[in-house]
């Protein structure tokens, strides 16, 4: 099953848009992990049992577990959530944008190593810093294309022939990269307004939304302008708003991360 048909599925199967990422911080741990070896893999194992019925994809950031030094427990993660939800699709989230046998090499890490469905790759370099990864044509290709930071209108808005560069990357990817159906792009919840001129440009192909939650995106101008005529079409992605919900009496940190990613699903279903 492809990167997308797995995607597919997932969104009828939980009825969900909602993508959890996994950015797990050990300074925003519960107390009973502490000094806890593989407290990672705990965290996340635990945040992933309590949202796998609401999630429609999950997202780790190799950034977290690599900078404790920590790729065994993302490993171990990944290889949890394929061996008990084979049906949830799996994002690295790793923003790889280099070139030749070195994006080969990239590429052979996020889908040997970490076994992910869908890697996500910076188009700066151009098609050569993605074609690896299209190489692998049941994995997906997540291009960067509008982000949700605000310096990403430093060089998202140049003027490129008349229309700003983020839309240049839209419609590139969708005419000319994703020849397999592989691809899909990164567009921010905090701009509503480039995801509806994304959408226009680019049809019925998927796009990851970050920004909903902790980077303040609004739910339902977002749904509204990425949407497609099914009401599927987006990953929208929530992490720090999840991972560290602060439990009410007698909850357990994963119940209050259940909590919230229901209350999120639901608001984001309610716009579909």
């Amino acid at each position: 099953m492809t990167f997308l048909q797995k995607l597919s599925n997932s969104w009828t199967t939980n009825n969900s848009l909602l993508c959890v990422g996994l950015d797990p911080d050990v300074n925003k741990f519960p107390a009973e992990l502490t000094g806890q070896p593989d407290a990672i893999y705990a965290f996340c194992k635990a945040i992933v049992d309590a949202t796998a019925d609401l999630a429609c994809s999950y997202k780790p950031q190799i950034a977290y577990f690599a900078a404790l030094r920590a790729e065994d427990q993302l490993e171990a993660i990944c290889r949890y959530i394929k061996t008990t939800y084979p049906n949830i699709p799996i994002i690295l989230d790793a923003k790889r944008g280099d070139i030749g046998t070195t994006a080969e090499q990239y590429a052979r890490e996020a889908f040997e190593r970490y076994d992910a469905d869908a890697v996500t790759v910076n188009p700066y370099m151009g098609f050569d810093s993605v074609a690896p990864y299209l190489e692998w044509k049941d994995r997906g290709a997540i291009v960067l294309c509008r982000t949700s930071n605000a310096g990403g209108s430093d060089l998202q808005f140049l003027d490129v022939g008349g229309k700003p560069l983020y839309q240049h990357v839209a419609q590139l990817v969708a005419d000319k990269w994703n020849t397999n159906g592989q691809c899909s792009l990164v567009v921010g919840a905090t701009f509503p307004n480039e995801i509806a001129q994304v959408r226009a440009l680019i049809g019925d192909m998927p796009l990851l939304i970050p920004g909903v939650g902790a980077q303040g995106g609004d739910v339902e101008s977002t749904v509204r302008a990425g949407r497609t005529a099914n009401g599927t079409g987006m990953m929208i992605n929530s992490s720090r708003a999840i991972l560290y919900a602060k439990p009410v009496v007698d909850e357990t940190y994963a119940q209050a991360a259940r909590r919230v990613a229901l209350e999120t699903r639901d608001a984001i279903n309610q716009f579909r």
